[in-house]
């Protein structure tokens, strides 16, 4: 059936929008790359992977991680710019300076559309993941690149310098994001001590929040996801804040309809919930 669907396409048919995912492979599928190709099969858009790190980890934590050669990273983000209409490119696990380099000469390079870094800085223990030469490297030559930056709360605090609190501290720190260069901020709500989780965006002209409740587990990959989900509404032609919005709120119907496929305790997204609820 493929074999038939395939030839019956004119070879000058528009191509799909393609989304690439620029991060770590989770060997257990439940973030990083594994986690970014559901989510854009999700939102309907081809998904496209460089893998800028190999992990060997399940739900209970990572036991190794390799890095691959630079110049091999780069070979991947080339092909990929080469054959597809590649409309938005995601930054996730960016381990090494040398790396956050070899990404950044690329797309500047290549200059996409549209720009989403997810900052993996910090672990889940809150051990800091980038030696100073990669955040500021990080710091220097991405955020200024970026359409949408989506930090965490300890992730902002490490950007930044200074502890957050929740309410107007959280509030004010969005400008001190946005002063760092990228054209849009989404402060993720998840560690701020409130009572529902109040996700906070900023950009040049715009302030809004999205609320969402509170749920009792411990979600994995909801980084990775929420900022493939942005990645994938901007490649479908929204704004900067209804791609936000419609992640947030893609990203909390997903870990409401979570499991536990392995035998630790962190929650895995269900990334077709919506197809389940159709």
């Amino acid at each position: 059936m493929g074999g038939n669907a395939a030839g019956s396409i004119a070879e000058d048919a528009p191509r799909p929008a393609s989304v690439l995912s620029i991060a770590g492979s989770d060997s257990g599928g439940g973030a990083g790359i594994q986690a970014d190709l559901k989510t854009f099969a999700a939102h309907g858009v081809h998904g496209l992977s460089a893998i800028a790190a190999l992990t060997a980890q399940h739900t209970r934590g990572v036991t190794a991680v390799h890095v691959p050669d630079p110049g091999f990273l780069r070979a991947q983000i080339d092909a990929c710019f080469e054959d597809f209409d590649v409309r938005a490119v995601k930054l996730g696990m960016l381990a090494t300076a040398e790396i956050i380099h070899a990404v950044a000469d690329a797309l500047e390079h290549w200059r996409p559309a549209a720009l989403v870094v997810d900052p993996v800085m910090v672990a889940t223990s809150g051990a800091k993941l980038l030696a100073d030469a990669a955040l500021d490297a990080l710091r220097g030559r991405l955020l200024p690149m970026a359409s949408v930056l989506t930090p965490n709360l300890p992730e902002a605090e490490l950007l930044l310098g200074r502890h957050i609190g929740p309410g107007a501290e959280a509030d004010a720190a969005l400008a001190g994001l946005l002063a760092l260069g990228p054209d849009a901020v989404l402060l993720k709500g998840g560690h701020l001590a409130e009572g529902e989780v109040i996700d906070r965006f900023g950009s040049g002209v715009l302030r809004a929040s999205f609320r969402s409740p509170r749920l009792p587990v411990e979600g994995h990959g909801t980084g990775c996801t929420l900022a493939s989900a942005i990645a994938a509404r901007l490649a479908l032609g929204e704004s900067s804040s209804a791609a936000c919005r419609l992640g947030t709120e893609y990203i909390a119907g997903a870990l409401a309809a979570g499991y536990r496929p392995g035998r630790g305790g962190v929650v895995v997204l269900d990334h077709f919930w919506r197809l389940r609820e159709a």
